[in-house]
Protein backbone atom coordinates (compact mmCIF):
# COMPACT_ATOMS: atom_id res chain seq x y z
CA UNK A 1 0.00 0.00 0.00
CA UNK A 2 2.87 2.54 -0.36
CA UNK A 3 1.35 4.09 -3.50
CA UNK A 4 -1.20 5.38 -1.38
CA UNK A 5 -1.64 9.15 -2.29
CA UNK A 6 -2.69 10.38 1.22
CA UNK A 7 -1.72 10.39 4.59
CA UNK A 8 -4.62 10.06 7.57
CA UNK A 9 -2.82 12.70 9.71
CA UNK A 10 -5.22 11.60 13.06
CA UNK A 11 -8.39 12.02 14.55
CA UNK A 12 -10.42 15.15 14.06
CA UNK A 13 -13.47 13.92 15.57
CA UNK A 14 -15.85 11.18 17.89
CA UNK A 15 -19.11 11.37 17.21
CA UNK A 16 -21.43 9.78 19.79
CA UNK A 17 -25.26 9.39 20.01
CA UNK A 18 -28.05 8.67 22.14
CA UNK A 19 -31.94 9.52 22.95
CA UNK A 20 -30.95 12.36 25.22
CA UNK A 21 -28.52 15.36 24.39
CA UNK A 22 -28.90 16.75 28.03
CA UNK A 23 -27.19 13.30 28.99
CA UNK A 24 -24.38 13.52 26.80
CA UNK A 25 -23.69 16.60 27.63
CA UNK A 26 -24.05 16.60 31.12
CA UNK A 27 -21.35 13.78 31.29
CA UNK A 28 -18.47 14.97 28.00
CA UNK A 29 -18.79 18.89 28.89
CA UNK A 30 -20.23 19.11 32.84
CA UNK A 31 -18.76 16.53 34.36
CA UNK A 32 -15.36 15.53 32.08
CA UNK A 33 -15.07 19.01 31.47
CA UNK A 34 -14.41 19.42 27.46
CA UNK A 35 -15.09 22.36 25.90
CA UNK A 36 -18.73 23.50 24.72
CA UNK A 37 -18.31 25.06 20.85
CA UNK A 38 -21.36 25.34 19.60
CA UNK A 39 -24.89 23.14 18.44
CA UNK A 40 -26.31 22.33 15.14
CA UNK A 41 -29.41 20.63 13.58
CA UNK A 42 -29.77 18.67 10.31
CA UNK A 43 -33.22 17.82 9.05
CA UNK A 44 -31.77 16.12 6.50
CA UNK A 45 -29.78 13.92 8.32
CA UNK A 46 -32.33 13.75 11.39
CA UNK A 47 -30.14 14.87 13.34
CA UNK A 48 -29.47 17.54 16.23
CA UNK A 49 -26.34 17.90 18.29
CA UNK A 50 -23.63 19.60 20.64
CA UNK A 51 -20.08 19.92 19.65
CA UNK A 52 -17.56 19.54 22.72
CA UNK A 53 -13.66 20.09 21.89
CA UNK A 54 -11.00 18.06 23.58
CA UNK A 55 -7.79 19.60 23.63
CA UNK A 56 -6.40 22.68 21.49
CA UNK A 57 -4.44 23.57 19.01
CA UNK A 58 -4.72 21.77 15.23
CA UNK A 59 -4.54 17.99 17.23
CA UNK A 60 -8.11 19.06 18.99
CA UNK A 61 -10.50 16.83 18.51
CA UNK A 62 -14.39 17.60 18.13
CA UNK A 63 -16.49 15.33 20.59
CA UNK A 64 -19.91 15.44 18.45
CA UNK A 65 -22.42 14.74 20.81
CA UNK A 66 -26.13 13.24 18.95
CA UNK A 67 -29.27 13.12 19.00
CA UNK A 68 -32.12 11.93 16.57
CA UNK A 69 -34.73 14.39 15.81
CA UNK A 70 -36.94 11.73 15.08
CA UNK A 71 -35.73 8.44 16.43
CA UNK A 72 -37.97 6.07 14.46
CA UNK A 73 -36.48 7.66 11.40
CA UNK A 74 -33.28 7.10 9.79
CA UNK A 75 -30.42 7.74 10.10
CA UNK A 76 -30.72 7.11 13.42
CA UNK A 77 -28.17 8.99 15.67
CA UNK A 78 -28.39 6.55 18.03
CA UNK A 79 -27.87 3.42 16.54
CA UNK A 80 -24.83 2.51 17.29
CA UNK A 81 -23.75 4.80 19.95
CA UNK A 82 -20.32 5.11 18.36
CA UNK A 83 -21.86 6.87 15.34
CA UNK A 84 -18.95 7.40 14.03
CA UNK A 85 -15.01 8.31 13.86
CA UNK A 86 -13.59 11.27 11.63
CA UNK A 87 -9.82 11.42 10.54
CA UNK A 88 -7.99 14.31 9.02
CA UNK A 89 -6.68 13.39 5.82
CA UNK A 90 -4.56 15.63 3.46
CA UNK A 91 -5.80 15.10 0.18
CA UNK A 92 -9.57 13.64 0.48
CA UNK A 93 -9.98 13.72 -3.37
CA UNK A 94 -7.18 11.62 -3.54
CA UNK A 95 -7.80 9.65 -1.18
CA UNK A 96 -11.75 9.15 -2.37
CA UNK A 97 -10.40 8.16 -5.89
CA UNK A 98 -7.63 6.05 -4.75
CA UNK A 99 -10.15 3.98 -2.64
CA UNK A 100 -13.08 3.67 -5.13
CA UNK A 101 -10.34 2.05 -7.45
CA UNK A 102 -9.93 -0.81 -4.70
CA UNK A 103 -13.32 -1.19 -4.45
CA UNK A 104 -14.09 1.21 -1.63
CA UNK A 105 -17.66 2.09 -1.02
CA UNK A 106 -18.94 5.89 0.05
CA UNK A 107 -22.10 7.09 1.05
CA UNK A 108 -24.67 8.45 -1.55
CA UNK A 109 -24.20 11.93 -0.76
CA UNK A 110 -20.36 12.06 -1.74
CA UNK A 111 -17.88 14.97 -0.69
CA UNK A 112 -19.98 18.16 0.70
CA UNK A 113 -19.44 20.85 3.61
CA UNK A 114 -19.91 19.33 6.74
CA UNK A 115 -20.65 20.61 9.78
CA UNK A 116 -17.74 22.36 10.97
CA UNK A 117 -16.94 23.88 7.02
CA UNK A 118 -14.33 21.23 6.02
CA UNK A 119 -15.07 19.14 2.48
CA UNK A 120 -16.29 15.39 4.44
CA UNK A 121 -17.07 11.96 3.26
CA UNK A 122 -18.23 9.00 4.67
CA UNK A 123 -17.14 5.67 3.82
CA UNK A 124 -20.13 3.41 3.44
CA UNK A 125 -20.45 1.35 6.47
CA UNK A 126 -20.64 -2.16 4.90
CA UNK A 127 -17.18 -1.30 4.09
CA UNK A 128 -15.21 -3.07 7.12
CA UNK A 129 -16.17 -0.59 10.15
CA UNK A 130 -18.32 -2.68 11.56
CA UNK A 131 -21.41 -0.54 11.84
CA UNK A 132 -19.35 2.76 12.51
CA UNK A 133 -19.53 5.14 10.41
CA UNK A 134 -15.92 6.61 9.17
CA UNK A 135 -15.64 10.00 7.81
CA UNK A 136 -12.93 11.03 5.91
CA UNK A 137 -12.04 14.82 6.39
CA UNK A 138 -10.17 17.52 4.73
CA UNK A 139 -7.60 18.67 6.94
CA UNK A 140 -7.04 22.38 6.82
CA UNK A 141 -3.67 23.50 5.45
CA UNK A 142 -2.01 24.36 8.56
CA UNK A 143 -2.43 20.91 9.57
CA UNK A 144 -1.16 19.18 6.56
CA UNK A 145 2.24 22.03 7.04
CA UNK A 146 2.48 21.42 10.72
CA UNK A 147 1.91 17.75 10.71
CA UNK A 148 5.28 17.10 7.40
CA UNK A 149 7.43 19.66 9.77
CA UNK A 150 6.71 17.37 12.71
CA UNK A 151 7.35 13.72 10.51
CA UNK A 152 10.80 15.74 8.69
CA UNK A 153 12.04 16.98 12.01
CA UNK A 154 11.08 13.09 13.70
CA UNK A 155 13.26 11.72 10.13
CA UNK A 156 16.18 13.96 10.97
CA UNK A 157 16.36 13.24 15.02
CA UNK A 158 16.02 9.40 13.58
CA UNK A 159 19.02 9.71 11.16
CA UNK A 160 21.40 11.64 13.96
Amino acid sequence: MSDRPFKVLGIEQIAIGGLDLKALRSLWIDTLGLTAAGSFRNEGENVTGEIAMAGSGPFRVSMNLLQPIDPEKSPRAHKPPLNHIGLWVDDLNAAVDWLTARGMRFTPRGIRKGAAGCDITFIHPSAGGEGVLIELVQAPPDLIELERRMSAESTSAAEA
